[in-house]
């Protein structure tokens, strides 16, 4: 039997970009998903824009919010599928046939807690920017995360059942301590190659935001994984970061 996939989307005002993460979505030849879409009461054409796409397996909930996390909240609310995914507006899949593997996955290896993979960035027009500078490891663990978000969260698929609610006293980076509880409930974590599966839209919240965002992760990782590791990591970090720069 095959797997069911809640695909999530958070979206504000983004019609624009939601148009390439819908396209990307109703492209996959894999069909057993519902699509959810969370619309934090968009004033553009975005809702007028998905009546014209939308099919049987969209859930659309349109209402004021309290911030991206609480919408993903609603979402999560809203899933009814064994996994989870969040596509924020302007993210896609990098190829039309992603669902269909990480389903062969899912069902080779019965079930497993994460499926995960690499992802590259691209701009609003769909350019190619680049790789993520952290790549993910073929070898994913609670531990893992000490270094930093080493899987991007919309390349991260969470079994439904291990999922919790995100901290919505994060404001930049929920993201990353959910991802942690999810690895800490699950059992087996699957790398789906070296191949992206995700291409990641730059312009977010976090990357808006990225002063605010590394402070935040810094008292997350404390909090995981102790003040004298994370300090030891983060030299690391800034030796990582002058390296890059200096390319």
């Amino acid at each position: 039997m095959n797997p069911l996939f809640s695909i999530i989307t958070v979206t504000f005002n983004s019609v624009k970009n939601l148009k390439h993460t819908v396209e990307s979505v109703k492209c996959q030849t894999f069909s057993d998903y519902e699509y959810i879409i969370i619309d934090g009461a968009s004033s553009d054409n975005t809702l007028s824009f998905i009546d014209t796409v939308k099919t049987s397996c969209f859930k659309i909930l349109s209402e004021t919010d309290e911030g991206i996390y609480d919408a993903m909240n609603k979402g999560l609310d809203l899933a009814k599928g064994e996994y989870v995914l969040f596509l924020n507006a302007g993210d896609t899949f990098h190829s039309n046939n992603i669902l269909l593997k990480v389903a062969d996955i899912v069902k080779e290896y019965n079930y497993p807690g994460i499926i995960y993979g690499q992802t590259r960035i691209v701009d609003e027009n769909r350019k190619y920017l680049g790789e993520r500078h952290l790549d993910a490891p073929e070898v994913l663990s609670v531990e893992s995360f000490s270094k930093g978000m080493l899987v991007c969260h919309q390349a991260f698929f969470a079994l439904r059942k291990i999922t919790s609610p995100y901290n919505r006293k994060h404001r930049f980076s929920a993201d990353y301590e959910w991802c942690i509880k999810c690895l800490q409930h699950s059992k087996k974590n699957v790398y789906i190659g070296d191949e992206p599966i995700i291409d990641y839209l730059a312009e977010g919240a976090t990357t808006q935001n990225h002063f605010k965002s590394l402070m935040e992760r810094f008292r997350i990782m404390t909090t995981y994984y102790g003040v004298t590791k994370t300090l030891g990591n983060h030299i690391q970090f800034i030796a990582r970061a002058f390296k890059r720069k200096i390319k």
